[in-house]
């Protein structure tokens, strides 16, 4: 089977989805901020009556390449969410897990839906992913997390990879000895990871796209080589660009014409990838 990219709204591609065929599911879906998540991209070209100071003082002008947004805002969020939820468990293989990716805005009402659809016995963790950056309020505690809610398909058999899972180092390495200090100590469910940096060649451009180093860890994890995973609020095509470099399959769904666009850069003419309602030359 070819890895698989659509273009189009998920809902009625989930539903035409056979019962347990899929192995694992990463979503990402939008926050509902009630704001546009908007990314602009930018190149500096050095000039003496730039607008920015560089490296000994050299200067530097701006050039603004384009930019990348879209609305995160739903009058019903939970209404939006259930059906695409209850349509994850339906298609999830019996080993199979669900990561869910969201904030502390919606977190709580999501684990509630979830517990619902899954039943609480099925809720496996929380996991919090820390960073650090961008600005910092002086009005409240600066958020600087998300959270994964982790679900199961049957609470008693899952695919958990413990020795596949990287491994971090310890704070005290003196104090566990050079063996233990050398192998490093598996990750909590607070996970401390850089975004995606600036000048990395991993950046895409893409306002959501999150570390390809956060989903390897959960690929790994919760599939096996040759599984297939499924992200159905594809962004940027991370999920895609970890299953490549991990020999699982995927499928990808995405209803914005620009986050096609940058997965078809981002992949490039892969003859392992079949595009649906989408051209990929567009995005070249």
């Amino acid at each position: 089977m070819k890895n698989k990219i659509y273009f189009g709204d998920n809902l009625p591609i989930l539903q035409a989805m056979p019962d347990e065929s899929v192995d694992l599911i990463y979503i990402d879906p939008p926050f509902n901020t009630g704001k546009s998540q908007k990314r602009v991209q930018i190149s500096t070209i050095r000039s003496e009556d730039g607008d920015r100071t560089g490296f000994s003082g050299r200067r530097y002008r701006t050039v603004r390449l384009g930019s990348k947004a879209y609305d995160d805002l739903f009058d019903d969020y939970l209404q939006f969410l259930e059906p695409r939820l209850l349509e994850s468990r339906r298609v999830l293989s019996p080993r199979g897990s669900l990561y869910f990716h969201i904030d502390y805005r919606e977190v709580h009402y999501c684990k509630v839906l979830l517990d619902q659809i899954f039943g609480r016995a099925c809720f496996l963790n929380e996991i919090v992913w820390v960073y650090d950056y961008g600005g910092r309020t002086k009005k409240k505690w600066p958020a600087k997390h998300d959270n994964i809610l982790v679900y199961v398909k049957d609470a008693q058999d899952y695919v958990f990879n413990v020795a596949d899972i990287d491994r971090i180092p310890y704070m005290a390495p003196g104090l566990v000895g050079p063996e233990k200090a050398a192998l490093g100590k598996l990750p909590t469910d607070a996970w401390w990871h850089t975004i995606v940096p600036t000048n990395s060649k991993e950046k895409t451009g893409y306002p959501t796209q999150k570390p390809l180093g956060v989903l390897n860890r959960i690929i790994r994890a919760s599939s096996n080589p040759g599984d297939l995973v499924l992200d159905f609020f594809a962004g940027s095509g991370t999920v895609g660009a970890s299953c490549l470099e991990l020999n699982r399959r995927f499928i990808l769904i995405d209803n914005h014409r620009e986050a096609l666009q940058v997965m078809a850069k981002r992949f490039g003419a892969n003859p392992a990838i079949e595009w649906i309602g989408f051209d990929p030359a567009e995005g070249q």
